[in-house]
């Protein structure tokens, strides 16, 4: 943030692909308008995952993206894996949701950047 200027620097619009750098800026920043969506399993979301998230599995992803989201909610998906990331997208983006992004690194990469994670009922 820069005071000298009084200026509140905005996060970037929403991208295919965002860095977790890009989703934190947009968290810090305080814009209530998007869901975090881990795509992982129940077990893996339970045990860990980003402050935040909600847990919808790929397998049943778009039947319950479909009921709980407007198909021009911003949406960030996230995985262990890429491929798994950009597979889950792909499956939203065919059912008419405009706004996907794919968490590049996902949860490693929140990790590794020392960004808050919930993990079973503690926040790390």
């Amino acid at each position: 943030m820069n005071l000298l200027f009084g200026i509140i620097p905005t996060p970037s619009p929403l991208t295919p692909q965002s860095r977790v750098y890009d989703l934190k800026t947009r968290l810090d920043w305080g814009e209530p308008a998007l869901t975090i969506v881990d795509v992982r399993d129940r077990q893996e979301f339970n045990f860990c995952h980003i402050m935040g998230a909600v847990s919808l599995p790929t397998q049943g992803l778009v039947g319950h993206a479909l009921i709980n989201f407007e198909l021009n909610r911003d949406l960030y998906l996230y995985s262990d894996a890429d491929e798994d990331t950009v597979a889950a997208a792909e499956q939203l983006r065919q059912v008419g949701f405009q706004n996907v992004s794919e968490l590049q690194g996902g949860l490693p990469a929140w990790k590794a950047m020392g960004y808050q994670i919930e993990s079973g009922k503690a926040i790390v």
